[in-house]
């Protein structure tokens, strides 16, 4: 009851129009996050320390928004760490049977650094795209180069 008197002081929460926000999207979730923002997430593969670009849905702010930015979103992989532990347990009347586990999600701290920077993975997939046609069509001319092995079945004498 005190809990809610407290939030009844506040007023509504209400979103305000921010300065820059972003929307990215992380382990199939979306995110709202903003530059300094720091957030836990399902667990990325990068490394501590290290940054990385996430999918860029949208980007808004200042009565602006772009649903197909050109730029990125940076963030810093702060350190991994383990959830808080779920107890699960079954049970069935009258026989006995109890059972219990637990399980702790792995989650990543990740900080957002920036968002704005110019995107260089259209210039990145380009490159990487004339590469693997080029090396498509060079295996093309070595399987056409092959000779065929000669037929092994015999056709049947007909009657």
């Amino acid at each position: 009851m005190a809990r809610l008197n407290a939030l009844a002081g506040q007023g509504a929460r209400v979103f305000h129009a921010m300065s820059s926000y972003a929307i990215i999207s992380l382990g199939g979730k979306q995110y709202r996050v903003r530059e300094g923002e720091k957030l836990l997430v399902d667990r990325v593969k990068t490394d501590e320390g290290k940054t990385f670009h996430p999918e860029l849905l949208f980007v808004g702010g200042d009565g602006s928004a772009d649903f197909k930015p050109k730029v990125q979103v940076t963030a810093k992989v702060l350190g991994h760490v383990k959830g808080e532990k779920i107890r699960i347990g079954k049970y069935r009347r009258r026989t006995g049977y109890r059972r219990h586990t637990g399980y702790r999600s792995s989650l990543s701290q990740i900080e957002i650094t920036s968002i704005g920077a110019k995107s260089t993975r259209s210039s990145a997939s380009k490159s990487t795209s004339s590469r693997s046609t080029s090396s498509r069509g060079t295996a093309a001319k070595k399987t056409e180069s092959k000779p065929r092995a000669a037929s092994t079945t015999r056709k049947k004498a007909e009657d």
